[in-house]
């Protein structure tokens, strides 16, 4: 079942009379395609929690309408809804077998008991802990009480599943297994699911979409991939990504992009001062480079090392450089490690609204510029600066798309930049 969200704002009111209001969400439009698994991503307080419990009927929004399918149950009673939902700290009672848990909510219902059992066992079997029925929470791996929780919301035939953050308790291997099993459930069940974590590897790794939200407003949706790819602004950029993107201080001058006083690429844009975000995977060891680093340390990861360095003009304190663990690295004599850039792994942001630009759409004419790719090399080097259009390879969602010779990309925009996001708290 679809879910539609329509302008879904929550307010909370002071407590201490001051008249201050908190806006946990803010003006929310999004329509969850049936049969899909949404992660709502994001910081703490950044209002994914508000959102899911809006949907489910558990708080009422300031504003606003949510429809299941084409029904608006934006009035109307948790209980009534069809929802599933798992919380963080699974809610089993710990007095009821496994057995009992999951069977709670349907005999709340008064279904028929053979009825019950039939979809007690179909439950269980789904998320495979039809072996521990007759255990108590107690007995029970903090994996598997994970499970019970789950089979309880599925055992209801949920319309949608909610999931707020469920793996937060578990260890590193657990949430891993667990994440895996949400998935393949998921699946079986074409269950149309939204599922909260503030874990950026958990929502991209099992997400048809997500969602990136920020103090109540919601930066970017996309498929996990394209927003990794093409983050509309630096928020979303640095948030995703392990390593961290890495942030430099840099300036458009001439049409051209520098960090410090190194030319990286030419760059069709005004004048003015800009981060420069460039992916750890982005670089490329070469002795005549564009960029130039202070050469720390080098941790060997098996596949891949960590090339740690310093620069002045880094947002950071330490720089990470993802290369083949074989590569040799040779500093000057200088103690300094020189790289090539790859032109789809570095992104420029506007200084002030920190919202992502693209070379060729200039701001006095961004609404109605054309955005036009031209082919790229596979590496930036000093001898030779290409003139990069887009620094990606993938599309990039527009609010207008218009056809060039060449390809076309598209922009997403944030409803909001960051900054008048923070200025609305």
């Amino acid at each position: 079942m679809k879910v539609v969200l329509k302008n879904l704002t929550k307010i909370f009111q002071s407590r201490n009379g001051n008249g201050k209001e908190v806006i946990a969400v803010n003006n929310f439009d999004f329509e969850i395609p049936d049969g899909k698994l949404i992660g709502l991503l994001g910081p703490s307080g950044c209002g994914k929690s508000t959102t899911l419990f809006m949907i489910s009927g558990l708080l009422k929004q300031s504003s606003g309408q949510i429809f299941f399918g084409d029904d608006d149950v934006t009035n109307l009673p948790a209980e009534k809804r069809g929802v599933g939902l798992v919380f963080q700290n699974y809610a089993l009672y710990p007095h009821m077998t496994v057995k009992q848990n999951i069977m709670f909510p349907l005999q709340n219902q008064k279904m028929p008991k053979a009825e019950i059992m039939q979809r007690v066992v179909e439950a269980a079997k789904l998320v495979q802990i039809d072996e521990l029925l007759d255990r108590k929470p107690s007995e029970l791996s903090g994996g598997q009480q994970q499970r019970v929780a789950i089979a309880r919301a599925l055992v209801k035939s949920p319309n949608v599943l909610l999931l707020d953050e469920p793996l937060s308790n578990l260890d590193a291997r657990l949430r891993l297994q667990t994440r895996e099993e949400i998935r393949r459930i998921q699946r079986d069940t074409n269950v149309t699911t939204i599922f909260v974590t503030h874990d950026q590897e958990e929502a991209m790794s099992i997400s048809d979409l997500i969602v990136v939200m920020k103090l109540g407003v919601v930066q970017q949706i996309d498929e996990p991939q394209k927003v990794y790819d093409n983050p509309v602004n630096l928020f979303v950029a640095k948030f995703l990504g392990t390593p961290p993107i890495n942030v430099f201080r840099g300036k458009i001058e001439n049409k051209t992009l520098y960090i410090g006083d190194e030319k990286i690429m030419k760059f069709d844009h005004d004048d003015q001062e800009v981060y420069v975000g460039i992916r750890p995977e982005g670089f490329i060891v070469n002795d005549k480079g564009v960029l130039s680093t202070k050469f720390v340390s080098r941790e060997v990861m098996g596949r891949d090392s960590s090339v740690v360095s310093k620069s002045d003009a880094s947002e950071t304190p330490i720089i990470r450089s993802i290369v083949d663990s074989d590569k040799v690295i040779n500093p000057d004599e200088n103690g300094m490690v020189h790289f090539d850039i790859k032109p789809n792994k570095i992104f420029v942001f506007n200084r002030e609204t920190e919202e992502r630009l693209l070379s060729g759409v200039n701001t006095k004419n961004a609404e109605e510029a054309p955005v036009a790719e031209t082919p790229v090399e596979e590496t930036v080097t000093t001898e030779e600066i290409p003139e990069v259009v887009d620094a990606s390879e993938a599309p990039v969602e527009a609010p207008k798309k218009t056809t060039t010779k060449k390809t076309t990309t598209k922009k997403t925009v944030a409803k909001k930049t960051t900054k008048n996001a923070e200025e609305e708290k």
